[in-house]
């Protein structure tokens, strides 16, 4: 997701005569149960992060408020499965509104009416490849989009001094640093992407030194699941895999099979999101499995969990080479296991199985409208 923002229920009119938001602040919860509960407050919420977060911090008793931005149609299939109609005030813990990063009046209104605990900025423009494409949107949400809400959470600190705000960094900001990686490693980016990482990476330093802003960077090394956006090459491939496997696609185009990565679950990531803002002091954390495998590895162990040889269905794309790539990302986390207490749970093979696992269902499900006639079975080659 680029940004962030949304409504506050499901009831909008599509044919655009009018669309009425719910305000939050009108849901009535009993006082006693109000005080004890922590509120966070989430850009991103409708990705892969933003659900696992989501899904965590209601496990703790937070109540939840997601900003994500407008569109015709509910991008909020990753929350569905979380979602109470906010006129169910006894259970609606997780609230929608309308934001953008791309908008400061809106982050700050948000931040100002609902003054939470916690601020988790998860939105960005996240592909790096597509950074390349539109580098002037990349740098004005993932930069100056997070320069925003820190200015909002710093006008908001002056009503509620205690408010925590945690920054999503990126191994990519890492680039063509030699790994392992760690939280001293210089940064070398090499897209747009990973520059405009940089920087919001360096305002969230400033503000935290600058003005005491309990403000914390997690530098997370690629993390994965099933939620994965599906123009992402691990869900590429699995997704992929599960069409193969039942007779829907035969070929898969993809680019440069030597980058190696640092793979995990992003189920595992968000808890490390989650504990540097219960630590006494602010810093900086490198989240990662400490583990690199290269985009070959992973098509072997897609592709072998169905009984597949991928040589016999990858064909290599030149248009999928980066103009700078990045070679070998493997990140050092002892700093976040010593002072959080956080390792990954998930291995890298359970990771590819349980991912192939999903998209082999999804395929089969597809396979049905396929042969119902609903879905044009030559989309893919």
């Amino acid at each position: 997701m680029a940004s962030s923002a949304t409504s506050n229920n499901k009831e909008e009119n599509e044919n655009g005569s009018s669309e009425t938001l719910t305000p939050a602040l009108t849901t009535q919860i009993p006082p006693s149960i109000a005080d004890e509960r922590k509120v966070a407050l989430i850009t991103g919420i409708t990705g892969q992060d933003g659900s696992y977060l989501t899904e965590f911090l209601l496990s703790k008793g937070y109540e939840v408020h997601g900003l994500i931005r407008r569109s015709s149609n509910f991008n909020t299939a990753r929350l569905d499965h979380l979602y109470v109609d906010p006129h169910n005030h006894a259970k609606a813990r997780m609230k929608l509104h309308y934001a953008d990063l791309s908008d400061a009046s809106s982050l700050r209104r948000w931040v100002d009416s609902l003054l939470p605990d916690e601020v988790y900025n998860l939105a960005a423009q996240s592909h790096v490849a597509v950074s390349f494409e539109i580098p002037d949107y990349t740098a004005d949400v993932v930069a100056t989009g997070s320069l925003r809400l820190l200015e909002a959470v710093k006008s908001a600190t002056r009503h509620k001094p205690s408010i925590r705000y945690y920054q999503a960094g990126s191994s990519e900001m890492f680039g063509s640093t030699p790994p392992p990686q760690s939280e001293t490693t210089p940064f070398h980016p090499r897209s747009p992407y990973a520059a405009a990482k940089c920087a919001a990476h360096w305002y969230t330093v400033n503000y935290r030194e600058a003005y005491g802003l309990f403000a914390c960077n997690g530098i997370l090394f690629n993390h994965e699941s099933p939620r994965r956006g599906e123009n992402f090459v691990t869900r590429k491939i699995t997704r992929a895999v599960g069409r193969i496997r039942v007779g829907l696609q035969t070929r898969l185009f993809l680019g440069n099979l030597t980058a190696a990565r640092d793979w995990g679950f992003a189920g595992d990531y968000v808890e490390a999101m989650w504990l540097m803002l219960q630590q006494e002091s602010p810093g900086d954390y490198v989240v990662a499995t400490e583990e690199s495998h290269t985009v070959e590895e992973f098509l072997q162990a897609a592709f072998g969990h169905v009984g597949l040889d991928w040589k016999d269905h990858v064909v290599i794309d030149k248009r999928y080479f980066r103009p700078a790539e990045v070679d070998s990302l493997k990140g050092d986390s002892s700093k976040a296991r010593r002072e959080l207490g956080w390792k990954p749970k998930v291995g890298f093979m359970e990771l590819v199985k349980m991912m192939v696992d999903q998209d082999v269902e999804l395929a089969k499900r597809e396979k049905v409208l396929v042969d119902a006639g609903y879905i044009d079975s030559q989309q893919q080659p």
